[in-house]
């Protein structure tokens, strides 16, 4: 009797294990066991590992995700992400494919996948920046301080459709000649040597390459794209999704978007400590740039918005419309095409 009663207890403590499991199975297959937990129980947590690419090296556009992953955000929710750079395909494609779940794009170039024949299943659900802090450079001795100067100038491109619409609009909005801006299909590594070249405009970003110039005492003029028409303030950069795997993991993707939220709070208020967590994920930046850069975007991660990653529909749809008027995508792209607001809490 006392080993029947043994055999039927084992039978007994079996049923209750799978019965266990089977309550687990709506969760994500990339869990993996993890110690302890957020609130430091001890008791055994699940670790849902992600991946969440960039769109070029690290640089302060990025600097939340290294604060999230270095205060605990990430692991507060109950996530492991690795943050990686960009292969050859670049991070949409990464997204795309489902090799990442996450990743860094801009709004202007996620707008050609999103409208080619098999368009990709990739969504924005955060801005990074609230507004676009590109713009034109120029030496100053070149008297370019408005688009329409641009004319009888050299500027280098990257030969890009959307690129050049946006220059050819504003350059004859405020007068100037388009067909002689003297155009010159070349990428310029170095802000500081390319217009020592024979580069007399590039399109830069404040955040950047216009602190680098000023850190060399280089007198230039800038100009905001913003600030010469309200529908190029589009978004750039913006964090993108995966579509299939938000939909299956909706509490997931909340999860990381509001730890990533987190570490760009933090970065925005805490601008000389955020600056020093980049440095110590990618010590072979520049200290000084990264500082000064790190500075100027804690104004602009949150900027006039209510809070971080807040997208506003109608300048996203402006744009977008936009490029459907000027023929610049393969089919017309639809409303709130690209973007989501469900997961930003």
């Amino acid at each position: 009797m006392k080993k029947l009663t043994a055999i039927v207890m084992v039978l007994i403590m079996s049923l209750s294990l799978v019965g266990c499991g089977a309550q687990g199975q709506n969760t994500p297959e990339n869990k993996t066991a993890d110690e302890g937990t957020a609130s430091g129980s001890g008791a055994a947590a699940e670790t849902t590992e992600l991946t969440m690419v960039l769109d070029w090296t690290p640089n302060t556009n990025h600097t939340g995700l290294y604060v999230a992953q270095e205060k605990g955000y990430f692991s507060e929710a109950g996530l492991k992400v690795n943050i990686v750079q960009p292969p050859d395909g670049g991070a949409t494609a990464m997204v795309a494919s489902g090799d990442a779940q996450f990743g860094i794009e801009f709004q202007d170039t996620m707008a050609p996948a999103l409208t080619q024949a098999n368009p990709l299943p990739i969504t924005a659900i955060a801005a990074v920046l609230q507004h676009n802090t590109s713009g034109i450079v120029s030496k100053k001795e070149t008297g370019i301080d408005s688009f329409g100067k641009m004319a009888g100038h050299t500027y280098a491109t990257w030969d890009s459709p959307t690129e050049q619409a946006i220059l050819k609009t504003l350059v004859e909005k405020d007068g100037g000649d388009w067909s002689k801006v003297n155009l010159v299909s070349t990428y310029v590594e170095d802000i500081v040597s390319g217009l020592n070249a024979d580069i007399e405009a590039v399109w830069i970003y404040a955040g950047w390459e216009k602190i680098k110039l000023e850190m060399e005492n280089i007198d230039h003029n800038f100009i905001f794209f913003k600030d010469a028409d309200p529908v190029f303030d589009y978004y750039n950069p913006v964090v993108i999704g995966n579509n299939d795997f938000m939909e299956q993991n909706k509490d997931v993707t909340k999860a990381f978007i509001g730890a990533v939220k987190k570490g760009y709070e933090y970065a925005a208020e805490n601008p000389d400590e955020a600056a020093d967590i980049l440095l110590k994920a990618a010590p072979e930046l520049d200290k000084e740039l990264v500082k000064k850069s790190q500075a100027y975007l804690s104004t602009q991660y949150i900027a006039d918005a209510a809070s971080w990653g807040v997208i506003d529909p109608a300048r996203w749809n402006a744009f977008y419309k936009w490029l459907n008027e000027n023929k610049l995508v393969e089919k017309d792209l639809t409303e709130n095409a690209g973007l989501s607001t469900e997961y930003l809490n």
